[in-house]
């Protein structure tokens, strides 16, 4: 299997597992990211999902010499047999069909996750190996770490949803930059930009991130699950009232809830508390908030 589950009390671990190949990207890696982040959703238990990579490297992008001899590699990628259910589309007058971006499909799945989700990217993270972590709500590395999005060096363009990510991660120059470069980006200056959260030696990544989980999870997952969502989908909310609205709304509502009891007794009491709602089972005010879908082109 491409891609392990691991469940660790309250934290989903998701470990993309081909290390031999430096955990480059593949279908099945695809398909199993996505598979994982639909049963942490769906599993109550589960209040946070860390990403990570087998062996010494997070993932060292797209898997460029699965094709054929003389098969080039997007060509390969497109035509592939093991490509996911109603990813591939005939188009009139193409010889390939056309395939939606693996890359994209676990980012916006990641950016639609109802549990924050940790990156912790143990080792190099390259083209997709970068880009996928982008929609995940905490990033911490390996202070060795390299990062690049290397497209334009190798006459591709960005992927994963990072053209949409990235500008909003660090500042639209240095994304420009990076991105019109293709260079290599040293962890620390990744770090520096915004982009990660914390550096830690290489064998201590995934227990940093861990840490970070295990705080997260202390918290109501209904508040914890709804927060993560908001902040992301008012990033593009056409003005502060917007967020009033849903605020007002859920205030309202998980104001007078049983966590909220709970969070506030347990405060004036000087104990843990205990909280006990249900992400499955709990009020979603962004539902009713408009968004895009993807749409097949014309002619599939």
């Amino acid at each position: 299997m491409h891609v392990r589950y691991e469940l660790r009390d309250h934290v989903a671990v998701v470990t993309l597992n081909r290390p031999g190949a430096l955990n480059a990207f593949t279908d099945e890696m695809e398909a199993g990211l996505i598979e994982c982040l639909d049963r942490a959703d769906s599993d109550d238990t589960v209040r946070v999902v860390v990403l990570t990579g087998a062996g010494r490297a997070f993932c060292a992008g797209m898997d460029l010499g699965a094709a054929a001899d003389g098969v080039a590699p997007f060509a390969a990628w497109r035509a592939s047999e093991s490509a996911p259910p109603g990813t591939q589309y005939h188009l009139d007058g193409e010889e390939l069909p056309l395939r939606r971006d693996g890359g994209g499909r676990v980012a916006l799945r990641i950016f639609d996750a109802h549990k924050p989700v940790i990156a912790a990217i143990n080792g190099h993270a390259v083209g997709v190996g970068i880009t996928m972590t982008l929609p995940c709500d905490l990033r911490v590395a390996a202070e060795d770490a390299k990062i690049a999005f290397p497209f334009v060096r190798r006459g591709f363009v960005p992927e994963s949803c990072s053209s949409w990510f990235l500008p909003r991660l660090v500042p639209q120059q240095r994304a420009l930059e990076w991105m019109l470069t293709g260079r290599t980006v040293p962890a620390s200056e990744a770090h520096e930009s915004g982009l990660l959260l914390s550096l830690h030696p290489g064998d201590q990544v995934l227990d940093a991130a861990l840490a970070l989980a295990d705080r997260i999870a202390e918290t109501a997952p209904v508040s914890s699950s709804y927060t993560r969502r908001l902040l992301w989908r008012m990033l593009t909310a056409a003005h502060p009232m917007d967020a009033h609205r849903v605020e007002t709304r859920a205030l309202n509502e998980f104001g007078i809830s049983e966590d909220a009891e709970e969070g506030v007794a347990a405060f004036l009491e000087k104990r843990a508390p205990a909280f006990t709602g249900r992400v499955s089972s709990a009020p979603d005010f962004l539902t009713g908030l408009p968004r895009p879908g993807y749409h097949p082109p014309k002619g599939s």
